[in-house]
């Protein structure tokens, strides 16, 4: 697994909304194999975990494009046994690409993502101006 910071692509929150597998309406499940996502806001950070089971670290390209984190994988399989007289040939191709736009509150440059038991994480620390202040005491006078 790789985290990459790239500032080299052309529109890519519209590329991204055009090439979504629901832009037709109602075919979110048709033919795609996009990982479920949650998200979750704490005060100094988000969380953001992707259910991406049955792949290996080295199986994701993780991007920084500005406020632009792209997510993709793609595995292959081949599998070949030859017996007395037959030869079977077994292959699959999965793949998946997710992008998020980043608030402005993230500090981009201390996301850190791990991978364990099939869940893809993401710890996205909020900058230091956008975390909450600490409560002041007003005394009377």
């Amino acid at each position: 697994m790789s985290l990459v910071k790239r500032n080299d692509v052309l529109f890519p929150s519209l590329m991204n909304e055009i090439f979504k597998p629901d832009w037709f309406g109602g075919m979110e499940n048709f033919g795609t194999n996009v990982p479920a996502v949650n998200i979750k806001e704490g005060e100094k950070e988000f969380e953001m975990e992707l259910a991406v089971p049955g792949r290996s670290k080295d199986d994701f390209n993780i991007e920084i494009d500005d406020s632009l984190l792209s997510i993709s994988s793609e595995v292959k399989s081949d599998k070949e046994t030859k017996e007395d007289n037959y030869t079977r040939r077994e292959f699959s191709y999965s793949s998946f690409k997710r992008s998020f736009t980043l608030p402005d509150s993230v500090d981009s440059d201390k996301i850190k993502a791990t991978y364990e038991d099939g869940i893809l994480k993401f710890t996205l620390p909020k900058k230091k101006e956008a975390l909450p202040k600490p409560k002041r005491m007003i005394s009377l006078s």
